[in-house]
């Protein structure tokens, strides 16, 4: 089933805390007070700054890439640089995500922030997107259904998926290999359908389980002064070949929600294509991290609202197609060009602010405790601090 926020017949892919609540990311939840704490509670953990920075980075990246979406098809520069962007800011996104759910186990309060920071946002934007598309694309037909994400909702099934299956990753023998093997096979399956947008859950799942086994040194590692310099002539390489593919090569590749049939190759490129793509991807997402900053900047507090830039931002993007902004002739010139990318990244940067993040928490981290019966362990800590007071 194809929906109508899927530009030119096809799912646009985008997207929502060292070891912090297995929110994943982005996580719209903000990081615990670094004051003292409580008498009697636990130091609160502090953000890494390096990961908020990332986070923030990658939402820009998705924002941007949106935004050249409707401009890339007139400029093979433009296309050029829009398929480096998308060989690794999801796959860069997903691996941190991976990272932060290395905790995930089926814990009441794990599996009810689960719910509430993943659950509950994709039924609440996946409603609000179909209704969108009703009212501005002047389509009252469009069908509301939380099994066929619209648009960049797909993001959140996938990690409510990815997260419900941490536990197995940590008992299987060889898990990244197994990963592969499994979006291989869904690469040369044209029968998966369009329900939660499993291609893309399948074929995207080896960048999270990769995450879930990365350890805190090997970040370290890609931050090393040498990899930065070599980063330089990788990204100029990776630029080169793009602009080359451009008119040789199905963009639809690095979506990963199709299988190779669908894209009009022969069945034996779809593993092919998984394993190139798998390797090109890691290469430019160490390349992206190398030149992350590692110390606390002015962006760095909006690395915990990436969450609420990357679920509307789409609203923008997707209006200002619908509403004919793209169609004036100077914005697909350069200038044009270098515009709508500034107004794509300050738009994604307002959007992570902490005023954005209160006027819309009652949808991206609902408390809903009307829902869940209390914790036993937690009822019992609290009988006990009250018999010791």
């Amino acid at each position: 089933m194809t929906n109508s926020l899927r530009p030119q017949g096809h799912r646009e892919a985008a997207l929502p805390p060292v070891q912090q609540p297995a929110q994943g990311v982005p996580s719209p939840r903000p990081s615990p007070s670094t004051g003292a704490a409580a008498p009697g509670t636990k130091p609160a953990k502090q953000r890494d700054a390096f990961f908020d920075n990332a986070k923030y980075l990658a939402i820009v990246l998705v924002a941007m890439g949106h935004a050249w979406e409707p401009l890339k098809g007139q400029s093979r520069v433009l296309e050029a640089a829009y398929t480096v962007v998308y060989a690794f800011h999801m796959p860069a996104f997903i691996l941190i995500s991976g990272y932060f759910s290395r905790s995930f186990d089926m814990r009441a309060d794990r599996l009810k922030r689960l719910v509430t920071g993943v659950a509950v946002p994709y039924v609440v934007f996946e409603v609000a997107y179909s209704l969108f598309s009703r009212w501005a694309n002047d389509s009252p037909g469009q069908s509301i259904s939380v099994l066929d994400p619209l648009y960049l909702t797909w993001f959140l099934a996938a990690l409510f998926v990815w997260r419900l299956t941490t536990p197995l990753w940590k008992l299987v023998r060889w898990p990244l290999p197994l990963a592969l093997v499994i979006a291989m096979l869904a690469s040369v399956s044209p029968d998966i359908g369009d329900d939660l947008d499993l291609q893309r859950v399948l074929q995207f799942l080896p960048f999270f389980v990769l995450g879930l086994y990365m350890k805190p040194e090997y970040f370290q590692l890609v931050r090393r002064r040498e990899v930065r310099i070599l980063s330089v002539p990788v990204f100029a390489a990776a630029l080169v070949v793009g602009w080359w593919a451009v008119p040789r090569m199905n963009t639809g590749w690095f979506y990963h929600r199709d299988s190779a049939q669908q894209l009009g190759a022969p069945w034996w490129t779809g593993p092919v294509m998984t394993l190139a793509l798998f390797g090109c991807s890691l290469v430019l997402t160490a390349c992206f991290f190398s030149w992350v900053p590692r110390r606390k900047l002015w962006v760095t507090a909006l690395g915990a609202g990436t969450l609420y830039g990357y679920l509307l931002h789409g609203f923008l993007v997707k209006g200002g197609d619908y509403w004919g902004w793209f169609d004036h002739a100077w914005l697909h010139k350069p200038l044009g060009e270098v515009f709508v990318t500034l107004v794509a990244a300050a738009g994604v940067t307002l959007l992570c602010t902490p005023p954005v993040q209160r006027v819309f928490r009652f949808a991206m981290e609902p408390r809903m405790e009307w829902a869940f019966k209390r914790d036993a362990t937690e009822l019992a800590r609290e009988r006990a601090g009250t018999a010791r007071s």
